[in-house]
């Protein structure tokens, strides 16, 4: 019994993040009809279906729970009940949320407007849907199907199988709720991804910096008082010159690269210096100083 226990932080961050995700569900993604894929999207499906062609509505919540139900019991088959555990939370919540929160009033009226909708709806999603992933769980949905699938087809990315699961939802979506929908539902995927990408692994983004110079130990000397960062020098060929030279390597903060350009170019003004996002810095110290 103790192992099916997670930590309280973890399971604060399903908390949270499965408030904002179904808060986006049911205020923007839902009313609207975007489909950005995903169970939640097959579940705004079959409620509009449900409910203009049967008579009867299908809660999103039902088709949540439903459709998890059978991917979580082959995931435990496959992977183990300790593994999943959180995502098992992560479902529950989920679900019992998209019921309760339905009686929340929407406090963003956005008047219909499907642009403000997507954007509003891809950076709640990406929010929450980040916050799950940060506890270590999943929401389940396609995330599992697509884990279930990599062990049947090794030759895919997971990432692939998911936009492919994703994809075939939205086109779902495009044939109950109209192309012009479907193009904002792919507007909402975009920020989503985006958004996501910003919550698990932080915007405090660094520079790389490569350096060709006749100057490196002038300018590394500068580098490390100026700012100060450190460089490596590394061995480098010339393919055309075939001139063998030494080229500098260093990562600043973004803030600091106007700054790099600067002590660079003073230095030396016909350098030759390639600048790159680095989006992960490891290693004691730099992301404190980072920040």
């Amino acid at each position: 019994m103790k192992n099916l226990l997670i930590p309280l932080k973890d399971f604060g961050l399903i908390v949270l993040g499965s408030l904002i995700l179904t808060l986006t569900i049911n205020w923007f993604l839902a009313p609207s009809g975007l489909v950005t894929g995903g169970v939640s999207g097959l579940g705004i499906i079959i409620e509009e279906i449900s409910t203009t062609m049967l008579g009867f509505t299908i809660p999103i919540s039902v088709t949540t729970l439903v459709l998890n139900i059978p991917l979580f019991v082959i995931a435990i088959l496959q992977k183990g009940l300790i593994f999943v555990k959180k995502s098992i939370y992560a479902v529950l919540v989920v679900s019992a949320l998209l019921e309760i929160t339905l009686f929340i009033p929407n406090l963003f009226d956005l008047g219909g407007d499907l642009m403000l909708s997507a954007l509003v709806a891809g950076v709640g999603y990406g929010i929450g849907i980040g916050l799950i992933l940060k506890s270590g769980a999943t929401s389940g949905g396609t995330d599992m199907l697509a884990s279930i699938l990599r062990n049947k087809f090794p030759q895919f990315p997971i990432y692939t199988i998911v936009m492919m699961i994703d994809g075939f939802i939205v086109l779902m979506g495009l044939f109950v709720f109209g192309a012009n929908k479907a193009i904002y539902a792919m507007l909402a995927i975009f920020v989503m991804s985006r958004v996501l990408s910003n919550v698990l692994e932080g915007v405090n983004y660094a520079k790389a910096a490569f350096i060709m110079s006749s100057k490196n130990e002038e300018i590394a000397t500068a580098i490390m008082e100026k700012i100060p960062r450190g460089s490596t020098g590394l061995k480098a060929k010339g393919m055309y010159s075939k001139q063998e030279q030494e080229m500098l390597f260093t990562v600043v903060a973004q803030k600091e690269i106007t700054k790099l350009r600067e002590i660079i170019f003073e230095i030396d003004p016909r350098a030759f210096v390639t600048i790159a996002d680095v989006k992960e810095v490891l290693g004691q110290g730099f992301m404190e100083e980072i920040q």
